[in-house]
């Protein structure tokens, strides 16, 4: 077990915090039973000082030989079976009698005035672990006093040496602290194997999978069966780790889809050039190898500037523009700019716009590039002498435009994909003519203006309509 480890920094802590209950528990305990122990002594003190007083009071009553040896033979008998030695004074608090004839020579000492005082008021005197002038020890002493009616007639002193009452308190001590530690002992063993189970392991095999994941190994993940916290975390890093291996994927296919579309038009302009160059291309060929040169090159061109602004849509850097302009213009503009392609193809083109003009809040330019590109798309997937349908309408606070051709219905497969980038659903129409990143950029720029966009097929055979949303002013 590492020294900072969550498991040892746990098992200190919960350690810590179990010991410093078992103290006070223990300690508690201790003062408990030393209380209870010493009242338990007094009471017994107390019921035997009730026999002592009544001999005492007879002696005292009838001041005889015979009353006197009754009185010490009581003494004698109850000091030994107590362990305790006891002296008895009168009111004046001279000592007259002892229940230990070693301790003769104490007799007629005389008790102090405060104590006196109290024990004349009928009230009993308790000293807990003091030293006994009288018997010069440690001791507990007990002070009883004695009345005949209403008449005080003296002191009942029960001394008992204080070691005898605290060797039996000593092991319960013992017993409560043993108990204690080894209380302490089995809960740290405890707390470490489950904390091992159940905290642990889970996470350790979760801190496994993740170094893994970050050396490249994007399909590892972990099973951890748990309802609890740990078990939601092992959901949410598996969910991660599937969120990485798309992301891989991507960024896979991304590479491959960059080569792939780099490589063609690289590959025809390094052709020609190399053609023209060698005197392979003839001279009254050599201006129309040039133009497909310029051709690919623009398309190169167009790539890169799509990436560019890809990238930048993905990274949230793109700088958007809110101007207030007419939507509608922006569809005359791009149906103007396509129209030798709508021309080459023979296509029908249909404009439906509501009223002169339709005010919409947005980045223009930006805005411009997504008709231009859903135009565009149509136009591609129109088949020759094809018909296309652009409209504008408002509804509520939205303005609605809807691009449809009667083109080919894309099927569902393609539906779910079509916005990735580098997607193309007629990879041998399209290759030479798009990137595959037309869509994807649509996408982006409308959601970056908070907008929606969605496609639906008119009829499983035939016809598509593309259908985005704008602020109306």
């Amino acid at each position: 077990m590492r020294k900072n480890s969550l498991v040892s920094k746990l098992l200190v802590t919960f350690t810590a915090i179990i010991a410093f209950t078992f103290i006070i528990i223990a300690t508690v305990l201790s003062i408990w039973f030393e209380n209870y122990y010493f009242e338990q002594t007094k009471d017994q003190l107390d019921n035997q000082g009730k026999l002592i007083a009544n001999a005492m009071v007879g002696h005292l009553n009838e001041h005889q030989e015979a009353s006197l040896l009754n009185l010490q033979n009581v003494l004698t008998f109850i000091g030994d079976s107590l362990k305790a030695d006891i002296l008895l004074t009168d009111n004046n608090g001279y000592v007259f009698a002892v229940s230990n004839p070693k301790y003769n020579n104490i007799r007629f000492s005389k008790l102090s005035i405060d104590e006196m005082d109290e024990l004349s008021g009928g009230k009993a005197v308790e000293k807990r672990a003091v030293h006994d002038d009288v018997f010069n020890r440690k001791a507990y002493v007990y002070m009883k006093p004695v009345f005949y009616g209403k008449w005080f007639k003296g002191v009942i002193v029960m001394s008992t040496p204080l070691e005898q009452i605290k060797t039996p308190l000593k092991k319960v001590y013992a017993i409560i602290w043993i108990s204690a530690i080894l209380a302490l002992i089995v809960s740290s063993i405890v707390i470490y194997y489950f904390a091992q189970r159940i905290l642990i392991a889970p996470l350790s095999q979760i801190n496994v999978a993740a170094r893994k994941i970050s050396k490249g190994e994007v399909d590892k993940r972990v099973y951890i069966e748990s309802n609890d916290e740990i078990g939601e975390l092992a959901d949410s890093f598996n969910t991660m780790a599937d969120s990485l291996a798309e992301v891989e994927k991507n960024r896979r296919d991304f590479i491959s889809n960059v080569s792939h579309e780099l490589r063609s038009p690289i590959t025809s302009i390094k052709g020609f050039v190399a053609g023209i160059l060698d005197g392979v291309i003839p001279k009254d060929k050599e201006n129309y190898y040039m133009k497909i040169v310029y051709d690919e090159i623009t398309r190169l061109s167009r790539l890169v500037n799509e990436l560019l602004d890809l990238s930048a849509m993905e990274a949230g850097k793109l700088n958007l523009k809110i101007t207030e302009f007419d939507i509608n213009e922006i569809i005359r503009i791009c149906i103007i700019n396509l129209e030798p392609k709508i021309k080459y193809k023979k296509l029908e083109v249909d404009v439906v716009l509501e009223g002169s003009h339709l005010f919409v809040q947005g980045d223009r330019d930006r805005l411009m590039q997504v008709v231009t590109n859903l135009a565009d798309n149509a136009v591609k997937y129109s088949n020759e002498g094809g018909y296309i349908r652009v409209t504008s309408k408002s509804r509520g606070s939205k303005v609605y435009i809807s691009i449809y051709n009667d083109g080919p219905a894309i099927n569902e497969e393609d539906l779910k994909n079509i916005w990735d980038r580098f997607y193309k659903a007629d990879k041998s129409r399209t290759n030479k003519v798009s990137t595959g990143l037309g869509l994807s950029i649509v996408r982006h720029i409308l959601t970056q203006h908070g907008e929606d966009i969605w496609v639906e097929n008119k009829t499983p055979e035939k016809g598509v309509t593309f259908t985005f949303t704008l602020k109306k002013k």
